[in-house]
Parts: C-alpha cells; sequence; structure tokens
C-alpha cells in the first residue's frame, strides 16, 4: 500500500479548499497570518508580502491562520479580523472553500467527459438474470422483473430510476427488503434479504445487471452533464449523511485506511478512474465541511447566523464547548472508520 497517489490526491483537494478561504479572505481586506497545507510542524515555509505560506509534516488537512481566531494573535486594525467584517463578508469566506471543492469537482467531471467524448448511462432497474443458490432465486426474483419500488424494516420506500439506485440502497440497508416488481404486467412483492460477500466485501441479492450504455456528447452536453453529476452525488451525499444520523449506512463509511486503499486501487485502473475519484472526494470533503458542527466551516456559519439574530457574540466558554464536543465527535467517527477499514482489509 503506497501513500504518494493517495497524499497527492487529498493534498489537491485541500489546496483547492484552503486558497478558497485566502483568496475570499484577502478579497475582504482579512489580514491572514498563515496558509498552511498539512498539520504538525513546519518543513517549508515561505513569507509573502504579510501572509506565511508553508508546507507541514503531516499531509492531511490545511489551514488559514486568519486574525479574529483563537490562534492568531494579530495587532490589526479590527475591519481586517474576521470577527470585525460584516457577517455576510464572514459567511462568504467561511464557505468559500466549500464552493471550491464543488468547482474543482465540477471541472474533473467535465474534464473527463470531454476527455472520453461520451457518458455512461446507467441501466433501468430490471433484472438481467438470477445467480443460482442466491438471495434472489430463494426469493422467487426473476430475469426482466422490472423493479418498481424498495421496502425496507424501518418503513422507509424508494423508488428506483436505475440500477445504480438499487445498488446503493441495498448496500444501505443490506437487511430484508420488499421489492415490489413488475412481471409482465403483474405487479408482485417479493421478500428478499441480502447477504454479505466476503471477496467483495459488498452486500448483494444474486441478480446480474444490464449493460449500460454509452451516449455520445457534445461540448454543451459535457458542461450540462457534469453539473448534473456533481448535483446527484451532493444529493446522496446528504441522503447518506440523513440515513447515518439513523443508523443506518454506518458499515458503508470509510476512514483514512479505506480512502488510502480505494485511491491506489483506482489509480491502478487509469488516470480517468483516479480523476473521477478525486472528483467524487472533492464533493465529500465539501459537503462533510457543511456539516453544522462548530468545528466545521458549517457549523462556524451557524454560530454567525445566530449572532447575527440576537445581535451579539456567543459566549466564548459556550462556543469553546461547543468546539470541544464536536471535535470529541469527530474524533469518534474517524477512530469508528478506521476500525472498520481494519476490519474489511483483515
Amino acid at each position: 500500500m503506497t501513500l504518494i497517489v493517495p497524499v497527492l490526491v487529498l493534498s489537491l483537494i485541500v489546496l483547492v479548499h484552503e486558497l478558497g478561504h485566502l483568496a475570499s479572505a484577502k478579497f475582504f481586506g482579512v489580514y491572514c497570518k498563515e496558509f498552511a497545507i498539512g498539520m504538525g510542524p513546519k518543513v517549508v515555509s515561505k513569507k509573502g508580502k504579510e501572509t506565511e505560506y508553508s508546507i507541514r509534516a503531516f499531509p492531511f488537512g490545511g489551514f488559514v491562520a486568519m486574525a479574529g481566531e483563537e490562534s492568531v494573535e494579530a495587532e490589526v486594525p479590527s475591519n481586517r479580523s474576521l470577527l470585525g467584517i460584516a457577517k455576510w463578508k464572514r459567511i462568504i469566506i467561511l464557505l468559500s472553500g466549500v464552493a471550491m471543492n464543488f468547482v474543482l469537482a465540477f471541472v474533473l467531471f467535465l474534464s473527463i467527459n470531454i476527455a472520453v467524448g461520451a457518458v455512461y448511462q446507467s441501466p433501468k432497474p430490471v433484472i438481467a438474470s438470477v445467480i443460482a443458490n442466491s438471495p434472489a432465486e430463494e426469493a422467487g426474483l426473476q430475469a426482466n422483473d422490472y423493479i418498481l419500488k424498495m421496502t425496507f424494516t424501518d418503513g422507509t420506500s424508494y423508488v428506483p430510476e436505475t440500477f445504480d439506485d438499487v445498488v446503493t440502497y441495498v448496500q444501505l440497508y443490506h437487511s430484508t427488503m420488499v421489492l415490489t416488481v413488475d412481471r409482465s404486467g403483474e405487479t408482485l412483492e417479493i421478500t428478499v434479504t441480502p447477504i454479505f460477500n466476503e471477496e467483495t466485501q459488498r452486500y448483494y441479492l444474486g441478480v446480474n445487471i444490464p449493460p449500460g450504455e454509452m451516449v455520445k456528447i457534445n461540448g454543451f452536453e459535457a458542461v450540462t452533464y457534469a453539473f448534473s453529476t456533481m448535483l446527484s452525488t451532493v444529493f446522496g451525499m446528504f441522503v447518506f449523511i440523513g440515513k447515518m444520523l439513523t443508523g443506518v449506512g454506518l458499515t458503508q463509511v470509510s476512514g483514512p485506511i479505506g480512502i488510502i486503499d480505494v485511491t491506489n486501487t483506482q489509480a491502478s485502473l487509469g488516470i480517468l478512474n483516479l480523476t473521477y475519484l478525486t472528483a467524487l472526494l472533492s464533493l465529500n470533503i465539501g459537503v462533510f465541511n457543511l456539516l453544522p458542527l462548530p468545528i466545521l466551516d458549517g457549523g462556524r456559519v451557524v454560530l454567525t447566523l445566530i449572532e447575527a439574530i440576537f445581535r451579539r457574540p456567543i459566549n466564548k466558554n459556550i462556543e469553546l464547548a461547543l468546539m470541544y464536543i464536536s471535535a470529541a465527535a469527530l474524533i469518534g467517527l474517524m477512530l469508528f472508520a478506521t476500525w472498520q477499514d481494519i476490519g474489511r482489509l483483515f
């Protein structure tokens, strides 16, 4: 397992994210003491006109140290501090990193579309064939069954548009489900329970998926497909996060080890696969930073909005306590994801 490609990919995503914060902060005149990629002790640094640019020892994360933040000591006028500027400007600065993650993903999706000159369209949720001795065969599913709806044990139901949707929700719930299918004009409800495949580390029903289709596109369509891919991916991520909050899909969470493993795998399959994964990771980091945890950009936006509503700063002790709680929650999630990664490896 090599670290070179994963580190380069994550460094690019973090660099773009932090450049968003830096550019918007400087645009609004906020004093930026340091712009760093990585965490820990400095390895290389160079002093600019007023900002120090550095690369730090541990290649995960990064930051822009701005006047007005707890860890930054700077004697600057109030209008050059993050806390001294208008709150709408502060919110733009806080969200600009996420915006740049979205821009990066869009550019990468667009580059793939232009390079290939075509886009893959997932097949409709129609079963091509059923594998012998599988959960699908035991349940009574048959070839050409059109999956109209998936209903799960918690009462949630979902209408799949493509077979990708079916695969996604099987992985999310991986418990007994009721599939409503159209079989030659007759509507049937079939109960089936996916099983776990140790080799692929995924849950499966035991059905073969019909082939998708590669559709040629022009330059304008390359842009629209890149935008729609980005929107549908972001929507799917929010759905996944919502399911996680109810305990659904927790087994699908990956940490650093999982990211390193999948990045190396995609890199071995070619530059287009790696480019697509980089776009997905950029969106993941962007969406993750929108979560309303005070230690993340989204949480800081929420705190800023609360200040604007009540027209006074939040009590520092309360803010600090919220920071510690959210940091503990993130550390707990990271440890849980890492434990799952280790389990998948062994």
